[in-house]
């Protein structure tokens, strides 16, 4: 199992490496966000520690093109930044956890054991509804083999729905796998991406696979 450490602190770095290897990872290291998505995008890694505020490109921007790419490598972020909103920005981007500077090794150690364990719980490569297919090793989505251009939010969003095919979810179910459980939804957010989602899902001339239950949330089903 390798793990990319993307940091430009080459303090820490040493620090890092030494622990993971002690813990048998191999360790791979970058030290700009440039040189960590090229590194992410072309080698295959079990888990990535991604910091935010690095040279020539940022955290936040390292996690948003892997996700925009369809890489599902785990992330977890490394950041001084322990403010709500940029904990909350960086999981919507698609980051897996968030750690806060400065952090002890042995908790870092136990959140790379726990995303790597809730990863391997959740997963499933290939999901089927009707002519929707979910493959997770590729995290590419595809109906009636045309293959749709899914933000992460409603990658996570229609992940939830394929996984409970048939079952009504409520509005706090979907908003719980999606953006978390302490996330309060101000602007209908959930609204605004599940009709987003449904256009590309459900476009005109297609049997509609996601349903509003009303009072209750969405479901997903063949009719």
């Amino acid at each position: 199992m390798t793990i990319l450490i993307i940091e430009d602190e080459k303090k820490l770095v040493e620090i890092l490496k030494k622990a993971l290897k002690a813990e048998k990872y191999a360790v791979d290291a970058a030290y700009d966000g440039e040189e960590g998505l090229a590194k992410a995008m072309k080698n295959k890694y079990t888990l990535i520690l991604l910091d935010i505020m690095m040279p020539k490109k940022d955290g936040m921007e390292v996690c948003r093109e892997l996700r925009a790419h369809h890489i599902p490598t785990p992330i977890i972020m490394l950041t001084a930044r322990g403010l709500v909103g940029d904990r909350v920005q960086g999981l919507d981007l698609g980051a897996d956890d968030y750690l806060v500077k400065p952090f002890g090794i042995t908790e870092l150690l136990a959140r790379i054991r726990a995303v790597l364990r809730r990863r391997k719980t959740v997963e499933q490569p290939i999901l089927k509804v009707g002519d929707l297919v979910m493959d997770g090793n590729r995290h590419e989505v595809t109906r009636a083999g045309k293959k749709l251009a899914l933000t992460p939010k409603e990658y996570r969003l229609l992940e939830t729905l394929v996984r409970n095919a048939g079952q009504a979810l409520s509005r706090r179910q979907l908003l719980d796998e999606a953006w978390g459980s302490e996330f309060v939804e101000i602007n209908h957010e959930l609204n605004v991406h599940m009709r987003y989602l449904r256009r590309k899902m459900d476009p005109a001339g297609t049997k509609p696979l996601i349903h509003t239950i009303r009072r209750v949330g969405y479901t997903l089903r063949e009719k």
